[in-house]
């Protein structure tokens, strides 16, 4: 490396380029694009990350303040006190559940544990878009199965669309942006033409929201299925986004895999503490649920007697198709005081915020007709 001298010192000369390349399947990927942020001004409303609108509840952070000072050690590697809380909630051996830093990350490492270069996932388009970047950097190929028109999976198609080289089916339920959930009778079809040697990736980020009328019950779903692996988080319902949080369960040979490729000490003390917590305080959260629900069938109604075709979604957020019109709609809201996730060409998926927020929306989104 040329070098420079500069009084009694020698300085390298500034790099400009590396002949160290990363690997072709990273650099193609596509990126991660995250909900915009809002300023320290407290005059806009940040509707772009399916956020919970409320803060965590008293007794979580006091438990969160009150495990503050035990930070300078390291936290329990496997989560045991979380694991075998969550193994009570879903009625399994604790050996079936294993937590990690969001569920996002715990589905990278179920694709790390599952797949290997070539190897197939099938999933639904438009769908969570962390599934084609996940897929991809494993050295997987994406399969990607158009929703309908309704924004609801396309189960028969994903079906269908199952090949020898297929080994990870996921399904998105309710499906992040366009909003509909799955419904139990359908996803029992899909799994009786999946073959059992296909590990089918239930995601339900947003099951606390659903309203329908045939839910998915997934201890059922496990029971019968050992194929199957469910993935929930506490960033959404919970309220605990900053901290992240999530865990899979399913039949304890299928999770030791996926236990096995994940990051030590993934699951941060603060967080552990902060979801068990959380479980205590369910009742009281769950009320907090009832009140995004209420607000979200506020919103869309609001939205439908506008004249806006929205689907019939069953997460916190709501989905408009603005096609062509996306980016300078999501451009006019952020004018207005109001932070979207805008999605090229598509559409604007709208998080369900507080009532004022909501009221804004709604306002905004009538000058738009």
């Amino acid at each position: 490396m040329p070098r420079r001298r500069a009084g009694a010192r020698w300085h390298a000369e500034p790099v400009t380029s590396t002949p160290v390349a990363a690997r072709d399947a990273v650099q193609q990927l596509p990126a991660y694009v995250p909900g915009a942020r809002a300023g320290t001004d407290g005059r806009t409303h940040k509707l772009s990350s399916n956020e919970n609108p409320y803060p965590p509840l008293a007794s979580v952070q006091r438990a969160i303040e009150a495990a503050a000072g035990d930070v300078n050690r390291y936290p329990d590697m496997f989560a045991t006190d979380l694991t075998h809380a969550l193994g009570a909630k879903h009625g399994v051996d604790p050996s079936g559940v294993v937590a990690g830093n969001g569920s996002v990350a715990v589905l990278g490492h179920a694709l790390q544990a599952y797949c290997d270069a070539g190897d197939e996932v099938v999933y639904a388009w438009r769908s969570f878009e962390a599934y084609p970047i996940l897929v991809r950097l494993q050295g997987a190929v994406p399969v990607e199965v158009p929703v309908t028109p309704e924004g609801r999976h396309d189960l028969p198609a994903m079906a269908a669309a199952v090949t020898e080289r297929t080994r990870v089916v996921l399904v998105c339920s309710p499906n992040n942006p366009t909003g509909p959930a799955v419904r139990h009778g359908e996803l029992v079809e899909l799994l009786a033409a999946v073959p059992e040697r296909v590990l089918v990736v239930l995601d339900e980020a947003y099951t606390e929201f659903v309203r329908d009328a045939d839910p998915i019950d997934s201890a059922r779903i496990l029971a019968d299925h050992p194929n199957v692996l469910l993935l929930r988080t506490f960033s959404k319902a919970y309220g605990l986004a900053g901290l992240r949080v999530g865990y899979a369960v399913g039949h304890p040979d299928v999770v030791r895999p996926v236990r096995t490729a994940s990051t030590p000490f993934g699951v941060n003390h603060l967080a552990q503490v902060a979801a068990l917590a959380s479980l205590d305080a369910e009742a009281e959260l769950r009320a907090r649920v009832d009140s995004v629900v209420e607000e979200r069938r506020r919103l869309v109604a609001g939205l439908r007697a506008q004249g806006w075709s929205v689907p019939d979604s069953q997460g916190n957020f709501v989905w408009l198709a603005t096609g062509e019109r996306t980016v300078d709609l999501a451009a006019d809201a952020v004018r207005n005081g109001v932070l979207v996730r805008p999605f090229l060409g598509e559409g604007i998926r709208i998080s369900v915020g507080s009532p004022e927020a909501n009221d804004a929306v709604l306002a905004l989104a009538a000058t738009w007709r």
